[in-house]
């Protein structure tokens, strides 16, 4: 199974639509399946506090819609990015905040929907999520299992396609001791369907750790340099990390292997060498009989198999043997 890789650039170009090309090319170069941004037409009141992590990285003078109109992009601006994906070779996601963003991103034909955390208990937008039949991958950051549970049976009643759900802990940046990868086995066996990480972590181990315990996606946040103003960029990989992840992703996919247990072409070309066989310990003369004090097992594995131990001691030699040498039987 292939993991989807998820490159969340998110709203890690402040606005700038030179750094989101830029997002763009550097998720492609580094192998992302999806470079996703988000897309909100009017998602906070201007009532609404920043989370204490926004107010660390951006300060506390500004409410959270004066922040976001800094690092919106128009829908104009989307369409744009969504071209230059196509003609950079990656595929254009985007999160809705919005039922109007909803309905921008559905002209888009996206192949599925990534549902936000923050959007699990929005009755309205999961409807209007659900109409569209298309899949989604939804986060389950801040929610416990009945909430997962509704969201689920609102989305499935009203014509959802399939649904994934992604394990998540809305802190920036997530500390390892709260990650809790195991929430994507209790989510699995709970809801039977596909499950992964939105990583918030520092780093790439979290993920490829996900990718290790069976995750069909996983998304997680990267920026051109952590230093750079914004909320999200301090809890972002950069660019190298970003390859790296790949990278050990995809070598982690093709050692989890199919999951038979059998001997592969390449290890029976070993057998020889790392297997032992039954040999004279010493010197042995015709007719003498095989004890322990006369044969032992040593390489190569190209005689006979120490299993056949016990058929072979208390038989008599059929020739000489020197020491070392490999014992048959004929």
């Amino acid at each position: 199974m292939k993991t989807i890789i998820i490159a969340e650039a998110g709203v890690n170009h402040n606005g700038d639509m030179k750094l989101a090309k830029r997002l763009i090319d550097e998720a492609k170069a580094a192998g992302a399946d999806f470079v996703k941004f988000q897309t909100a037409v009017n998602p906070t009141s201007k009532y609404a506090p920043k989370a204490e992590y926004q107010k660390r990285e951006t300060g506390a003078d500004e409410t959270q819609l004066q922040m976001a109109l800094k690092l919106r992009l128009t829908l104009e601006q989307h369409y744009e990015l969504y071209q230059y994906c196509k003609g950079a070779g990656i595929s254009y996601l985007s999160t809705a905040f919005d039922i109007e963003s909803v309905h921008f991103l559905d002209s888009l034909y996206l192949p599925f929907w990534k549902i936000p955390s923050g959007e699990i208990t929005n009755l309205p937008y999961l409807l209007e999520i659900a109409k569209t039949a298309k899949p989604v991958v939804m986060s389950t950051g801040m929610a416990d299992m009945d909430e997962i549970e509704t969201a689920i049976k609102i989305l499935r009643d009203n014509g959802s396609g399939e649904i994934t759900l992604l394990q998540c802990h809305t802190d920036y940046p997530t500390k390892m001791e709260n990650v809790n990868l195991r929430a994507m086995n209790t989510l699995s066996e709970a809801f039977r369907v596909p499950v992964g990480l939105s990583d918030h972590s520092i780093g790439i181990e979290v993920s490829i750790a996900a990718a290790a315990l069976g995750a069909s996606v996983i998304e997680k946040h990267f920026t051109l340099n952590r230093n750079m103003y914004g909320p999200d960029h301090k809890a972002s990989i950069e660019p190298e990390e970003l390859c790296q992840m790949v990278k050990s992703i995809r070598n982690i996919e093709a050692a989890l292997g199919d999951g038979r247990k059998m001997c592969s072409p390449l290890e029976k070309k070993n057998r020889i060498v790392a297997r032992k066989s039954i040999v004279a310990k010493r010197n042995i003369v015709e007719g003498e009989f095989f004890t322990e004090e006369n044969i032992t097992t040593k390489r190569p594995g190209n005689g006979i198999s120490p299993m056949e131990w016990f058929k072979v001691l208390g038989t008599r030699a059929v020739r000489d043997f020197g020491e070392d040498e490999l014992i048959c039987r004929e």
